[in-house]
Protein backbone atom coordinates (compact mmCIF):
# COMPACT_ATOMS: atom_id res chain seq x y z
CA UNK A 1 0.00 0.00 0.00
CA UNK A 2 2.85 2.50 0.99
CA UNK A 3 5.61 3.21 -1.73
CA UNK A 4 8.86 2.21 -0.02
CA UNK A 5 12.25 4.31 0.23
CA UNK A 6 14.83 1.96 -1.86
CA UNK A 7 17.49 4.15 -2.51
CA UNK A 8 20.03 4.50 0.35
CA UNK A 9 17.79 2.59 2.97
CA UNK A 10 18.95 2.78 6.76
CA UNK A 11 15.73 1.41 8.52
CA UNK A 12 13.60 -1.36 8.07
CA UNK A 13 10.40 -2.14 9.40
CA UNK A 14 8.65 -4.86 7.60
CA UNK A 15 4.89 -6.09 8.72
CA UNK A 16 5.38 -4.93 12.57
CA UNK A 17 2.79 -5.63 15.17
CA UNK A 18 2.61 -4.62 18.90
CA UNK A 19 0.41 -5.88 21.22
CA UNK A 20 0.19 -4.91 24.89
CA UNK A 21 -2.16 -6.65 27.55
CA UNK A 22 -4.38 -7.89 24.14
CA UNK A 23 -4.51 -4.78 22.83
CA UNK A 24 -3.24 -4.15 19.05
CA UNK A 25 -0.96 -1.25 19.37
CA UNK A 26 0.92 -1.53 15.88
CA UNK A 27 -0.82 -3.24 13.40
CA UNK A 28 1.41 -4.72 10.55
CA UNK A 29 3.49 -1.59 9.72
CA UNK A 30 6.04 -1.17 6.97
CA UNK A 31 8.56 1.90 6.97
CA UNK A 32 11.33 2.47 4.81
CA UNK A 33 13.82 5.23 6.24
CA UNK A 34 16.49 6.59 4.50
CA UNK A 35 20.41 7.22 5.48
CA UNK A 36 20.52 11.26 6.49
CA UNK A 37 16.53 11.53 5.94
CA UNK A 38 14.73 13.69 8.53
CA UNK A 39 11.64 11.65 9.16
CA UNK A 40 8.61 12.59 11.34
CA UNK A 41 6.12 10.24 13.20
CA UNK A 42 2.69 12.25 13.25
CA UNK A 43 -0.51 11.58 14.64
CA UNK A 44 -2.55 11.90 17.46
CA UNK A 45 -2.08 10.50 21.26
CA UNK A 46 -2.37 6.06 21.02
CA UNK A 47 -1.84 6.20 17.27
CA UNK A 48 1.04 4.49 18.06
CA UNK A 49 4.23 6.65 16.89
CA UNK A 50 6.14 6.41 20.15
CA UNK A 51 5.92 2.58 20.10
CA UNK A 52 7.55 2.46 16.81
CA UNK A 53 10.26 4.61 18.27
CA UNK A 54 10.99 2.51 20.60
CA UNK A 55 10.60 -0.57 18.19
CA UNK A 56 13.94 1.08 16.49
CA UNK A 57 15.66 1.75 19.62
CA UNK A 58 15.41 -1.36 21.09
CA UNK A 59 13.52 -0.53 23.99
CA UNK A 60 10.35 -2.49 22.63
CA UNK A 61 10.38 -5.74 21.11
CA UNK A 62 7.31 -6.25 18.39
CA UNK A 63 4.69 -9.30 19.03
CA UNK A 64 5.50 -9.45 14.95
CA UNK A 65 7.64 -8.72 12.05
CA UNK A 66 10.95 -7.90 11.39
CA UNK A 67 13.45 -4.36 12.06
CA UNK A 68 16.23 -4.48 9.71
CA UNK A 69 19.34 -1.63 10.03
CA UNK A 70 21.42 -1.49 7.19
CA UNK A 71 20.07 -4.91 6.33
CA UNK A 72 20.98 -6.63 8.82
CA UNK A 73 17.90 -8.04 10.89
CA UNK A 74 18.13 -6.55 14.62
CA UNK A 75 15.35 -8.03 16.18
CA UNK A 76 15.98 -8.76 20.14
CA UNK A 77 19.48 -6.82 19.63
CA UNK A 78 19.75 -4.75 22.91
CA UNK A 79 19.40 -0.66 22.92
CA UNK A 80 23.35 -0.46 23.88
CA UNK A 81 24.29 -2.85 20.55
CA UNK A 82 22.41 -0.40 18.40
CA UNK A 83 23.93 2.43 16.46
CA UNK A 84 20.78 4.75 17.63
CA UNK A 85 20.44 6.99 20.53
CA UNK A 86 16.99 8.12 22.02
CA UNK A 87 15.97 11.89 23.38
CA UNK A 88 13.19 11.50 25.40
CA UNK A 89 11.07 14.88 26.44
CA UNK A 90 12.43 14.43 30.01
CA UNK A 91 15.78 14.78 29.11
CA UNK A 92 17.30 12.30 31.89
CA UNK A 93 20.13 14.22 32.79
CA UNK A 94 22.33 13.80 35.52
CA UNK A 95 21.91 16.83 38.36
CA UNK A 96 24.85 15.87 40.00
CA UNK A 97 26.95 16.54 36.99
CA UNK A 98 28.35 19.81 35.10
CA UNK A 99 27.19 20.37 31.50
CA UNK A 100 30.60 18.75 30.19
CA UNK A 101 30.37 15.92 32.55
CA UNK A 102 27.20 14.98 31.45
CA UNK A 103 28.12 15.19 26.97
CA UNK A 104 31.24 13.17 28.23
CA UNK A 105 29.47 10.49 30.39
CA UNK A 106 28.46 8.01 27.59
CA UNK A 107 32.38 8.48 26.28
CA UNK A 108 33.83 7.29 29.80
CA UNK A 109 31.47 4.13 29.82
CA UNK A 110 32.63 3.61 26.15
CA UNK A 111 36.26 3.71 27.34
CA UNK A 112 37.19 6.92 24.53
CA UNK A 113 40.65 8.05 25.45
CA UNK A 114 40.75 11.60 27.29
CA UNK A 115 42.16 13.23 24.46
CA UNK A 116 39.10 12.05 21.99
CA UNK A 117 36.72 12.51 24.59
CA UNK A 118 37.86 16.16 25.18
CA UNK A 119 37.98 16.68 22.04
CA UNK A 120 34.33 15.19 21.11
CA UNK A 121 32.28 17.05 23.66
CA UNK A 122 33.55 20.77 23.11
CA UNK A 123 32.83 19.89 19.44
CA UNK A 124 29.35 19.02 20.55
CA UNK A 125 28.82 21.81 22.55
CA UNK A 126 29.96 24.29 19.79
CA UNK A 127 27.31 22.56 17.49
CA UNK A 128 24.41 23.30 20.58
CA UNK A 129 25.38 26.84 20.85
CA UNK A 130 26.72 25.90 24.65
CA UNK A 131 30.34 26.68 24.47
CA UNK A 132 31.13 28.35 27.65
CA UNK A 133 28.62 26.52 29.79
CA UNK A 134 31.07 23.28 30.58
CA UNK A 135 30.88 24.05 34.33
CA UNK A 136 27.44 25.14 34.67
CA UNK A 137 25.11 22.82 37.11
CA UNK A 138 22.38 21.17 34.78
CA UNK A 139 19.80 22.24 37.56
CA UNK A 140 20.82 25.93 36.68
CA UNK A 141 19.98 26.08 33.16
CA UNK A 142 16.94 26.85 31.23
CA UNK A 143 14.85 24.38 29.57
CA UNK A 144 16.02 25.26 26.10
CA UNK A 145 19.35 24.70 27.44
CA UNK A 146 18.74 21.38 29.06
CA UNK A 147 17.73 19.95 26.14
CA UNK A 148 20.58 21.17 23.87
CA UNK A 149 22.76 19.39 26.29
CA UNK A 150 20.58 16.35 25.92
CA UNK A 151 21.13 16.78 22.11
CA UNK A 152 24.79 16.91 22.56
CA UNK A 153 24.96 13.83 25.16
CA UNK A 154 23.27 11.82 22.47
CA UNK A 155 25.36 12.87 19.55
CA UNK A 156 28.59 12.67 21.02
CA UNK A 157 28.76 8.81 20.18
CA UNK A 158 27.91 9.34 16.60
CA UNK A 159 25.39 7.35 16.38
CA UNK A 160 23.62 6.92 13.09
CA UNK A 161 20.00 7.69 13.72
CA UNK A 162 18.44 9.66 16.51
CA UNK A 163 15.24 8.91 17.61
CA UNK A 164 13.52 12.22 19.05
CA UNK A 165 10.52 11.67 20.95
CA UNK A 166 8.50 15.17 21.89
CA UNK A 167 12.03 16.66 22.87
CA UNK A 168 9.99 19.79 22.46
CA UNK A 169 7.06 19.80 24.49
CA UNK A 170 8.35 21.64 27.82
CA UNK A 171 9.22 24.72 26.13
CA UNK A 172 7.39 27.47 25.33
CA UNK A 173 6.31 28.27 22.46
CA UNK A 174 9.05 30.94 20.81
CA UNK A 175 11.66 28.80 22.06
CA UNK A 176 10.06 25.64 20.42
CA UNK A 177 10.08 27.63 16.93
CA UNK A 178 13.47 28.56 17.31
CA UNK A 179 14.35 24.90 18.88
CA UNK A 180 13.26 23.47 15.15
CA UNK A 181 15.32 25.30 13.09
CA UNK A 182 18.18 24.37 15.23
CA UNK A 183 17.54 20.58 14.57
CA UNK A 184 17.21 21.14 11.57
CA UNK A 185 20.53 22.49 10.95
CA UNK A 186 22.21 20.01 13.47
CA UNK A 187 20.58 17.31 11.74
CA UNK A 188 22.06 18.64 7.86
CA UNK A 189 25.04 19.74 9.44
CA UNK A 190 26.22 16.40 10.51
CA UNK A 191 24.12 14.23 7.94
CA UNK A 192 22.55 11.76 10.55
CA UNK A 193 19.23 10.42 10.12
CA UNK A 194 16.82 11.75 12.43
CA UNK A 195 13.42 10.27 13.42
CA UNK A 196 10.90 12.67 15.08
CA UNK A 197 8.01 11.97 16.90
CA UNK A 198 5.52 14.65 17.54
CA UNK A 199 1.30 15.05 17.71
CA UNK A 200 2.20 18.71 16.38
CA UNK A 201 1.42 18.92 12.41
CA UNK A 202 3.62 22.27 12.23
CA UNK A 203 6.46 20.73 13.72
CA UNK A 204 6.28 18.11 11.68
CA UNK A 205 5.75 20.33 8.54
CA UNK A 206 8.51 22.26 9.25
CA UNK A 207 11.45 20.26 9.97
CA UNK A 208 10.82 16.60 7.98
CA UNK A 209 11.75 15.70 4.60
CA UNK A 210 8.98 13.15 4.54
CA UNK A 211 6.34 13.06 7.16
CA UNK A 212 4.63 9.55 8.02
CA UNK A 213 1.14 10.31 9.20
CA UNK A 214 -0.12 6.84 11.54
CA UNK A 215 -3.84 6.82 13.16
CA UNK A 216 -4.89 3.22 15.61
CA UNK A 217 -1.72 1.40 14.85
CA UNK A 218 -1.50 1.90 11.07
CA UNK A 219 0.22 4.15 8.38
CA UNK A 220 -2.42 5.99 6.57
CA UNK A 221 -0.22 8.37 4.37
CA UNK A 222 3.64 8.76 3.69
CA UNK A 223 4.81 11.84 1.55
CA UNK A 224 6.66 15.14 1.88
CA UNK A 225 5.37 17.63 4.11
CA UNK A 226 4.32 19.09 0.50
CA UNK A 227 2.60 16.44 -0.78
CA UNK A 228 0.96 15.25 2.40
CA UNK A 229 -0.44 19.17 3.00
CA UNK A 230 -1.71 19.51 -0.60
CA UNK A 231 -2.71 15.47 -1.82
CA UNK A 232 -4.11 14.02 1.71
CA UNK A 233 -5.28 10.62 1.06
CA UNK A 234 -8.36 10.91 2.48
CA UNK A 235 -10.41 13.75 4.65
CA UNK A 236 -8.88 12.33 8.24
CA UNK A 237 -5.11 13.29 7.22
CA UNK A 238 -6.41 16.86 5.25
CA UNK A 239 -8.38 17.54 8.64
CA UNK A 240 -5.10 16.20 11.08
CA UNK A 241 -2.58 18.05 8.34
CA UNK A 242 -4.08 21.98 8.83
CA UNK A 243 -7.41 23.05 8.93
CA UNK A 244 -10.21 22.26 6.11
CA UNK A 245 -13.68 22.33 5.06
CA UNK A 246 -14.63 18.73 4.25
CA UNK A 247 -18.19 18.84 2.79
CA UNK A 248 -20.28 16.17 1.78
CA UNK A 249 -20.63 16.01 -2.20
CA UNK A 250 -21.68 13.97 -5.37
CA UNK A 251 -19.43 13.17 -8.15
CA UNK A 252 -21.62 13.55 -11.05
CA UNK A 253 -18.63 12.65 -13.31
CA UNK A 254 -15.29 12.87 -14.23
CA UNK A 255 -14.07 15.55 -13.49
CA UNK A 256 -17.18 17.46 -11.57
CA UNK A 257 -18.62 17.24 -8.65
CA UNK A 258 -21.57 18.66 -6.86
CA UNK A 259 -21.60 19.84 -3.13
CA UNK A 260 -23.36 22.73 -1.25
CA UNK A 261 -26.26 23.26 -3.99
CA UNK A 262 -23.58 23.44 -7.30
CA UNK A 263 -21.99 21.29 -9.88
CA UNK A 264 -18.00 22.78 -10.20
CA UNK A 265 -15.30 21.07 -12.03
CA UNK A 266 -12.15 19.64 -10.44
CA UNK A 267 -9.63 17.90 -11.66
CA UNK A 268 -10.62 14.23 -9.82
CA UNK A 269 -11.84 11.11 -11.96
CA UNK A 270 -12.33 7.67 -11.38
CA UNK A 271 -14.59 7.57 -8.82
CA UNK A 272 -17.77 6.09 -10.82
CA UNK A 273 -20.85 8.32 -11.73
CA UNK A 274 -23.08 9.46 -8.74
CA UNK A 275 -20.26 8.08 -6.44
CA UNK A 276 -21.17 9.77 -2.82
CA UNK A 277 -17.34 11.74 -1.72
CA UNK A 278 -15.66 13.73 0.79
CA UNK A 279 -14.80 17.36 -0.64
CA UNK A 280 -11.99 18.95 0.71
CA UNK A 281 -10.90 22.68 0.31
CA UNK A 282 -8.61 24.33 2.53
CA UNK A 283 -9.41 28.16 4.13
CA UNK A 284 -7.02 29.97 2.39
CA UNK A 285 -7.58 28.48 -1.17
CA UNK A 286 -10.95 30.50 -1.68
CA UNK A 287 -10.79 33.59 -4.24
CA UNK A 288 -12.69 36.62 -2.65
CA UNK A 289 -14.88 38.47 -4.45
CA UNK A 290 -17.74 41.23 -4.55
CA UNK A 291 -21.14 39.92 -2.96
CA UNK A 292 -22.65 38.42 -6.15
CA UNK A 293 -20.22 37.23 -8.41
CA UNK A 294 -18.71 34.57 -6.64
CA UNK A 295 -19.55 30.48 -7.44
CA UNK A 296 -20.83 30.85 -3.66
CA UNK A 297 -22.39 34.01 -2.05
CA UNK A 298 -22.64 34.82 1.66
CA UNK A 299 -22.62 36.44 5.27
CA UNK A 300 -19.81 37.18 7.01
CA UNK A 301 -20.77 35.73 10.86
CA UNK A 302 -17.56 35.66 12.79
CA UNK A 303 -14.24 36.85 12.05
CA UNK A 304 -11.06 36.17 13.74
CA UNK A 305 -7.59 37.68 13.50
CA UNK A 306 -4.91 35.07 13.78
CA UNK A 307 -1.93 36.86 13.46
CA UNK A 308 -1.13 36.43 9.38
CA UNK A 309 -4.62 35.97 8.48
CA UNK A 310 -8.26 36.44 9.66
CA UNK A 311 -10.31 33.33 10.03
CA UNK A 312 -13.28 34.16 9.01
CA UNK A 313 -17.13 31.50 8.92
CA UNK A 314 -18.96 32.77 6.04
CA UNK A 315 -22.65 31.38 6.17
CA UNK A 316 -23.22 30.70 2.73
CA UNK A 317 -27.25 29.53 3.04
CA UNK A 318 -27.12 26.02 3.08
CA UNK A 319 -23.39 25.83 4.50
CA UNK A 320 -21.08 27.39 6.14
CA UNK A 321 -17.40 27.93 4.92
CA UNK A 322 -13.98 28.56 6.67
CA UNK A 323 -12.29 31.47 5.08
CA UNK A 324 -8.73 32.72 5.45
CA UNK A 325 -8.00 36.19 4.64
CA UNK A 326 -5.37 38.71 4.80
CA UNK A 327 -7.86 41.37 4.50
CA UNK A 328 -10.25 42.13 7.60
CA UNK A 329 -14.10 41.70 6.95
CA UNK A 330 -16.72 42.86 8.98
CA UNK A 331 -19.18 40.60 10.44
CA UNK A 332 -22.27 41.37 8.53
CA UNK A 333 -20.67 42.28 5.24
CA UNK A 334 -21.63 39.90 2.36
CA UNK A 335 -18.66 38.23 -0.11
CA UNK A 336 -18.36 36.27 -3.12
CA UNK A 337 -16.40 33.23 -2.78
CA UNK A 338 -15.10 31.00 -5.65
CA UNK A 339 -12.69 27.78 -6.07
CA UNK A 340 -10.78 26.95 -9.28
CA UNK A 341 -10.81 23.38 -10.34
CA UNK A 342 -7.33 22.55 -8.36
CA UNK A 343 -8.58 23.44 -5.11
CA UNK A 344 -11.12 20.89 -4.86
CA UNK A 345 -9.94 17.89 -3.66
CA UNK A 346 -11.89 14.80 -3.70
CA UNK A 347 -11.67 11.90 -1.59
CA UNK A 348 -13.33 8.56 -1.14
CA UNK A 349 -16.28 8.64 2.06
CA UNK A 350 -15.05 8.05 5.33
CA UNK A 351 -16.93 5.54 7.48
CA UNK A 352 -19.11 7.12 10.74
CA UNK A 353 -16.71 6.19 13.15
CA UNK A 354 -13.86 7.76 11.13
CA UNK A 355 -15.96 11.20 10.76
CA UNK A 356 -16.45 10.83 14.92
CA UNK A 357 -12.80 10.72 14.91
CA UNK A 358 -12.47 13.74 13.47
CA UNK A 359 -14.20 15.86 16.26
CA UNK A 360 -11.88 14.51 18.74
CA UNK A 361 -9.13 15.68 16.66
CA UNK A 362 -8.77 18.50 19.08
CA UNK A 363 -9.12 17.29 22.33
CA UNK A 364 -6.04 15.09 21.26
CA UNK A 365 -3.74 17.56 20.53
CA UNK A 366 -4.91 18.58 24.49
CA UNK A 367 -3.77 15.59 25.70
CA UNK A 368 -0.62 16.12 28.25
CA UNK A 369 2.83 14.41 26.75
CA UNK A 370 1.96 11.98 29.75
CA UNK A 371 -1.33 10.93 28.99
CA UNK A 372 0.06 9.95 25.47
CA UNK A 373 2.68 7.97 26.63
CA UNK A 374 0.31 6.05 28.64
CA UNK A 375 -2.71 5.79 26.20
CA UNK A 376 -0.08 4.08 23.86
CA UNK A 377 1.59 1.73 26.21
CA UNK A 378 -1.97 0.70 27.70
Amino acid sequence: MHKMQNNNTLISLRNISVEFDGQKVLDRISLDISDKEFVTLLGPSGCGKTTTLRIIGGFVDPTEGDIFFDGKKINGLPPHKRQVNTVFQRYALFPHLNVYENVEFGLKINKIPEEERRKRVKEMLALVNLRGFELRRVGNLSGGQQQRVAIARALVNHPRVLLLDEPLGALDLKLRKEMQIELKRIQKQLEITFLYVTHDQEEALTMSDRVVVMRDGEILQIGSPTDIYNEPVNAYVADFIGESNIIDGIMREDYFVEFAGKTLPCTDSGFGKNMPVDVVIRPEDWEISEDGKGQFNGVVESTIFKGVHFENIVDAGNIKFMVHTTQEHQPGSRIGLSIIPDYIHIMHKMGKDETLELGALAADSLLTDEEEAASEEE
